[in-house]
C-alpha cells in the first residue's frame, strides 16, 4: 500500500501574524484574564445557573445506604459492581449498611491477571519486542483499572465475601507502590519468557516458568493484602437485631446463599459513536480480560436512546444498574454534579471549543474511565432527565458520597450500561450470540475504568 503525501511548505511565526492577534485591549479578553489567573479555568468557567438548576430529587431512587470508597485505588469497576451484588445481599441479610470486600476481589484480580498476561506474553513471542501491541501490553500491565465482564469473571470463579472476613489494608487502599512491584516483577519475566522461547525453549518449559513467576506474584499479594481465605464462619445480626449463624462457608457458597445473582444473564450495552461501527453490532477487543478460560469481553453496540429507556426501566423496577462514562469531562466533584455543559469554556476563552462524542472518541478526548451505579432515576412524561449516581469515592463529595446526572451529560458521556439479556429489544438479540467484531487491543473500547 502507497502512502500519499503531499508537499507543503512549512511556516514560522511571524510579525504579520503577531500584529493581528488579541491583546488585553479587548475589555473581554481583559476581564476573561482576571478571572481565570485568580480562580482557575474551571472556577472561572463554572455555570453557577448549572449548579443551582439541577434539582437532586428523583421520582424513583433506590438507595437507602451509605456510599463505599475506593481510596487511593483504581477500584471502581469491582466497587461499583459489588455495590450492585450488594443490593441482593443486604435485602437477604437484612442489613442496611452491609459491604463486600474490595479487598479480596481486588487479590483474585490481580492474580489472575497476571496469569493471563504471562499466557499473552508466550502466545505472542513471535512479535517483535517494539511491536505496537507488545509495548502497549507492557505498558498497560496489572494496573488497578477493570471492565463489567473481568468483574463477572472474579465473581464466577472465585466468589465474594464480606469487608470483615478481608478487609482492607493500606496496600489494597493505596495501591501504587504494591502495583509498581508487581509491574516490574512481570516485565521483567515476560523479557526472560521471550528471551527462552528465542532460545528454542520448550511450550512445558515456559509453562513451567509461568507457574514459578505465579509463585512470586501470590507471595507480593499476601504480603501486600492478606491470604484470601478459602472459607470462613459467618455470623451476624440484622438490622432488628436478630441473630443468624450460617457456619463455615466458602466465598462461593456465601455468594450462592446470599447474593445469587445470575450474572451470565446480564450484557454490557455501549455507545460507540463512530460510524464505522453499527448499532445492533457486538464487539469485542483483543487481549483485553483478566482470567484465562473466563467471561469473553463482549458489548452490544446501542442506540443511546435503547440504552437509556433499558436503563431506567431497570430502576424503576427495583434494581440499580452498573455503568462506565468519562468522568472527567463536565464534572463537579464537591457538589456531585454531572451535568451537560456545567463549564462554559468557549464563551470564558471566546473560543469555539465544542466538540461532538464521534470527535472525542477518534481524537483520544474521551473514553469510559470511571464506573458507578445507578441508583435513581427521575422520570417526567415517560422519559428520564435526571439520573442518581452512587459513587466509590466515600461520603465526602455531592450528596453523602452520591452524584446527580442530567439526561445530557448522560448522553455525551456516559459509554456503557449493563442490563438484563432478556429486557434487551428484539433488535439487538441476535448480537448476543453473535461473532463479535474484535477491535484492536488500544482501541478507546477498551479503556479500563479506574
Amino acid at each position: 500500500m502507497t502512502i500519499q503525501t503531499r508537499s507543503v511548505t512549512s511556516r514560522a511565526v511571524d510579525d504579520d501574524l503577531l500584529a493581528t492577534l488579541p491583546t488585553t485591549d479587548d475589555p473581554t479578553l481583559r476581564l476573561a484574564l482576571n478571572a481565570v489567573t485568580h480562580s482557575g479555568v474551571d472556577n472561572s468557567a463554572l455555570d453557577r445557573e448549572k449548579v443551582t438548576g439541577t434539582p437532586k430529587v428523583m421520582s424513583n431512587r433506590l438507595d437507602d445506604w451509605s456510599a463505599t470508597s475506593q481510596q487511593k485505588s483504581g477500584r471502581c469497576w469491582l466497587f461499583s459492581s459489588l455495590n450492585l451484588l450488594r443490593s441482593a445481599a443486604r435485602t437477604d441479610l437484612g442489613v442496611k449498611d452491609f459491604e463486600l470486600s474490595g479487598n479480596y476481589a481486588v487479590f483474585w484480580d490481580k492474580f489472575e491477571r497476571a496469569n493471563y498476561f504471562l499466557n499473552d506474553i508466550i502466545a505472542t513471542v513471535s512479535e517483535p519486542l517494539d511491536s505496537r501491541l507488545i509495548q502497549f501490553m507492557l505498558a498497560e500491565v496489572l494496573g488497578d483499572g477493570g471492565q463489567w465482564d473481568m468483574a463477572v469473571s472474579i465473581y464466577a470463579k472465585h466468589g465474594v465475601v464480606p469487608k470483615e472476613a478481608m478487609p482492607e489494608t493500606e496496600p489494597s487502599t493505596h495501591t501504587a507502590q504494591m502495583n509498581k512491584q508487581l509491574q516490574t516483577l512481570l516485565r521483567k519475566a515476560a523479557l526472560d519468557l521471550r528471551e527462552q522461547a528465542a532460545a528454542g525453549a520448550s511450550q512445558e518449559v515456559l509453562d513451567a516458568a509461568r507457574r514459578g513467576i505465579l509463585a512470586d506474584v501470590w507471595r507480593i499479594l499476601v504480603i501486600s493484602l492478606g491470604n484470601p481465605p478459602s472459607s470462613f464462619e459467618w455470623e451476624w445480626i440484622d438490622d432488628d437485631k436478630n441473630f443468624h449463624r450460617d457456619g463455615v462457608l466458602t466465598p462461593t457458597e456465601f455468594y450462592a446463599r446470599h447474593v445469587g445473582i445470575d450474572l451470565s444473564g446480564y450484557v454490557c450495552l455501549v455507545d460507540d459513536p463512530r460510524r464505522e461501527h453499527p448499532k445492533g453490532r457486538a464487539l469485542t477487543v483483543e487481549h483485553l480480560g483478566n482470567v484465562v478460560g473466563g467471561r469473553q469481553i463482549r458489548y452490544i453496540n446501542a442506540p443511546m436512546d435503547t440504552i437509556k429507556r433499558l436503563a431506567a426501566e431497570t430502576i424503576v423496577a427495583g434494581e440499580p444498574v452498573w455503568f462506565g462514562a468519562d468522568v472527567s469531562q463536565q464534572s463537579e466533584r464537591d457538589d456531585g454534579l454531572l451535568v451537560g455543559d456545567l463549564y462554559d469554556y468557549s464563551g470564558l476563552f471566546g473560543v469555539d471549543l465544542s466538540t461532538t462524542k464521534e470527535q472525542r472518541v477518534n481524537t483520544g478526548a474521551s473514553a469510559m474511565n470511571h464506573a458507578m451505579l445507578f441508583t435513581g432515576v427521575d422520570v417526567a412524561d415517560g422519559a428520564p432527565r435526571r439520573w442518581r449516581v452512587e459513587n466509590s469515592w466515600g461520603e465526602e463529595p455531592g450528596d453523602k458520597g452520591f452524584f446527580t446526572m442530567d439526561d445530557a451529560w448522560f448522553t455525551d458521556y456516559v459509554f456503557e450500561v449493563v442490563v438484563k439479556v432478556d429486557s434487551l429489544p428484539e433488535e439487538l438479540r441476535a448480537a448476543v450470540a453473535e461473532e463479535p467484531l474484535a477491535l484492536p487491543a488500544w482501541d478507546p473500547m477498551g479503556t479500563l475504568a479506574r
